[in-house]
């Protein structure tokens, strides 16, 4: 089955830490650009970071510049998410894709399920 599966989300008060996960299982990550995406609840998707297929290419939204940084393993078939000084306000359901590149508009090949991050005390 091909598909991404998230992992690394939970509780953690303000200030705190999370990595999250996104491994593809059934198909090689090497091929893909891959865009974290989150969702709170009452508002709409927000991307968040996409790596491309070499590292070559980083951006993040300017909500958690300087806070996230995406990386790759392509070894491991696996991009991460290292999230610090998380705010109450990064509480979302984070959703990895996967794409051909991380230009605007390229469609999505493969969605993981979600994973939950709560930032609260």
């Amino acid at each position: 089955q091909l598909q991404l599966v998230e992992s690394g989300g939970g509780l953690v008060q303000p200030g705190g830490s999370l990595r999250l996960s996104c491994a593809a299982s059934g198909f090689t990550l090497d091929d893909y650009a891959i865009r974290w995406f989150r969702q709170a609840p009452g508002k709409e998707r927000e991307g968040v970071s996409c790596i491309s297929t070499s590292s070559g290419y980083i951006s993040y939204a300017d909500s958690v510049k300087g806070r996230f940084t995406i990386s790759r393993d392509n070894a491991k078939n696996t991009v991460y998410l290292q999230m610090n000084s998380l705010k109450p306000e990064d509480t979302a359901v984070y959703y990895c894709a996967a794409s051909s590149s991380c230009r605007r508009g390229t469609p999505y090949d493969y969605w993981g399920q979600g994973t939950q991050v709560t930032v609260s005390s």
